[in-house]
């Protein structure tokens, strides 16, 4: 590579150390989105450096070709044009399946840069059978092997274990993502697709594809053999998400994107592009830190959420103990304005139904009426609340909720009995107690936000309906919890009204 090259590549994941670093707190994590997005502008910059300057280890495009070049601007124009809208008009209901679909395209990316590496070698190989002079630069006196040795700096054998993985790995994660995205918007169900021997089919399934792997680092000129591992990958990608319940999803995309990262990473090992390498295992150990950030959120372990086919499991003991009582109270906005008015302390539970009522802003300025009327107002995030990791954090963070206000499981639960009003908006699983309180509930050992030892609380809500699990809250009937019907948006700017006509 040219010194510039260099120097651009080195700059790329320099910024992607950094920017992910930043991402790593709320304060600076804009920042490190926008570190982010000019390291893989120095990439793509490097990149076009390549193309032009060392075309020694590509199939030129010869007289009448397609300028690799071209390829590029295409990309950049069709991603730009989609990218953008994209990014600017999605709500943030929406934000967990748009993680999703990125998460699938980076696989599919990676299985597709392997499947051209591999395509390439078949190229350089059949130009050296055919009579007329190859339009290539590599060494063509090489069987496949020998080929797939030159492109990726390495052994033939090792440079096709590494396409077999980044193909793979890629599948997996598109077709998984894609059904990862069905079930976060409703397009499919979200309950577990289960049938008997389920987890048989699929190490069946994975143990063909790794025969398949096998069978193409003897000899890759078998072109059939890739193209079932590619077939593979697709159905497997299906089949081991779709037993997975939605309220695992969170766990799900966190792990789906560091397959993404772990593809990438493949997918550079058999090019011989260490930056492509450096991404990729950053972005696969980052998810798999974060993996084991919401199983341990969840109190589960990754087998348990990936084959225990969560959320087919009756609730029983959930319904036996919303069944000792006869209903729920509940309250209008008017009546609950007169418990916060006296609070001195209050918790804000959020969860998904704010982030579909798109109360963030509303909430904020409640918080703001609270705080000015004596009251301490905390925020009590749970890792796996709403879609996807951090869904809350964002939400918050878009409505310029101080950082301060913020606070983890063991912020808010070991002071909850001296909370005065907790207010739980559209969350559900998260302040299950039976996640506590019934070992017979699929929610069990699980910590939650410990909102039924406050003295008040406030659920805000449309109905009385499980959650995203599927498991029925006994907290809502509880005597000191009181329902609020309705729009949480509504509701909120209820109670902002009656703060502010006070």
């Amino acid at each position: 590579m040219s010194v510039l090259t260099t120097i651009l590549f080195i700059a790329s994941a320099v910024m992607f150390i950094l920017g992910l670093r930043m991402l790593g707190r709320p304060e600076t994590a804009r920042r490190g989105n926008m570190v982010s997005a000019c390291g893989m502008g120095a990439a793509v910059a490097g990149t076009l450096l390549v193309i032009l300057t060392e075309r020694d280890v590509t199939i030129t495009a010869g007289e009448g070709g397609i300028n690799p070049l071209l390829f590029v601007a295409l990309g950049l124009v069709i991603g730009g044009v989609i990218g953008v809208p994209a990014a600017r008009l999605v709500k943030m209901t929406a934000m967990p399946e748009m993680v999703a679909i990125f998460n699938g395209f980076g696989g599919i990316a990676s299985l597709l840069v392997g499947w051209g590496t591999l395509h390439r070698a078949f190229e350089v190989t059949h130009a050296v059978e055919t009579p007329s002079e190859p339009p290539v630069t590599l060494d063509t006196g090489l069987s496949v092997l020998g080929v797939l040795g030159q492109i990726g700096g390495g052994d033939g054998r090792f440079v096709a274990a590494t396409i077999f993985l980044a193909v793979l790995i890629g599948g997996v994660t598109f077709t998984g993502s894609l059904v990862a995205f069905g079930k976060l918007a409703g397009k499919i169900t979200s309950k577990p697709v289960l049938y008997p021997g389920q987890n048989w089919v699929n190490g069946a399934l994975a143990a063909l594809a790794i025969a398949g792997g096998v069978m193409m680092c003897v000899d890759p000129g078998v072109y059939w053999v890739f193209l079932a591992v590619v077939g593979l990958s697709f159905v497997l990608g299906v089949a081991a998400v779709i037993p997975i319940g939605g309220g695992d999803m969170p766990v799900v995309i966190s792990l789906l994107n560091s397959y993404s990262g772990l593809a990438a990473c493949a997918a550079g090992f058999a090019t011989g592009n260490m930056l492509l390498i450096v991404v990729g295992a950053l972005v696969g150990a980052s998810g798999l830190i974060l993996t084991r950030i919401m199983c341990l959120a969840m109190n589960r372990s990754l087998a348990n959420v990936l084959f225990s086919g969560f959320g087919s499991v009756s609730a029983g003991g959930a319904t036996a103990a919303t069944g000792e009582h006869k209903e729920a109270k509940s309250l209008t906005p008017e009546e609950a304005y007169y418990v916060l008015e006296a609070a001195s302390s209050v918790v804000i539970v959020p969860g998904y139904g704010m982030a579909v009522a798109q109360a963030q802003h509303a909430v904020k300025e409640l918080a703001d009426l609270l705080e000015k009327n004596g009251a301490e107002v905390k925020f009590a995030i749970h890792p796996v609340a709403g879609r996807m990791p951090g869904h809350m954090n964002v939400l918050l963070a878009e409505a310029n909720v101080p950082y301060e206000q913020l606070a983890e499981l063991d912020g808010v639960n070991p002071s909850m009995e001296a909370v005065d009003v907790a207010i739980v908006i559209g969350a559900n699983d998260v302040v299950n107690p039976d996640a506590k309180n019934d070992p017979a509930s699929p929610l069990y050992g699980m910590p939650i936000v410990e909102v039924d030892r406050a003295r008040n609380v406030f659920v805000l809500k449309r109905s009385l309906a499980s959650g995203y699990a599927g498991v029925e809250n006994p907290l809502f009937f509880l005597e000191n919890t009181s329902m609020i019907f309705g729009d949480a948006k509504k509701t909120i700017e209820g109670l902002v009204g009656e703060f502010k006509s006070a």
